[in-house]
């Protein structure tokens, strides 16, 4: 079994900045696809930013430049810095992963537990 935990999350003023991350454990042999996902209250959860194992990534519009999703395989933990954070940047933030857990192309998917960013004006 796979596990995700985020971390990293707090409270910053406008303008300021935070790195999340999410390390995965278990029976892992790569990460297939790794994303980051949030939900304000009263809204649906959508989606941040994510990359895959061809180094992709794709952003939300309202984050390009300046947020960016990486992945260090040899810690298993998927990081999204977080620059000029906006007060609409408030949310709860979840880690996604398409994780590979075998040679054959076994695959987990799943989600973390959550890490709140709150960003004050």
């Amino acid at each position: 079994q796979v596990q995700l935990v985020e971390s990293g999350g707090g409270l910053v003023r406008a303008g300021g900045s935070l790195r999340l991350s999410c390390v995965a454990s278990g029976r892992i042999f790569g990460f297939r696809e790794m994303a980051w996902y949030r939900q304000a209250p009263g809204k649906e959860r959508e989606l941040v930013a994510v990359t895959g194992s061809s180094s992709t990534t794709d952003y939300a519009d309202s984050v390009k430049d300046r947020f960016t999703i990486s992945i260090d395989n040899a810690k298993k933990t998927t990081y999204l810095q977080m620059n000029g954070l906006k007060p609409e940047d408030t949310a709860g933030y979840y880690c996604n992963g398409l994780i590979e857990t075998s040679l054959d192309g076994e695959t987990w998917t799943g989600w973390g537990q959550g890490t709140q960013v709150t960003v004050s004006s």
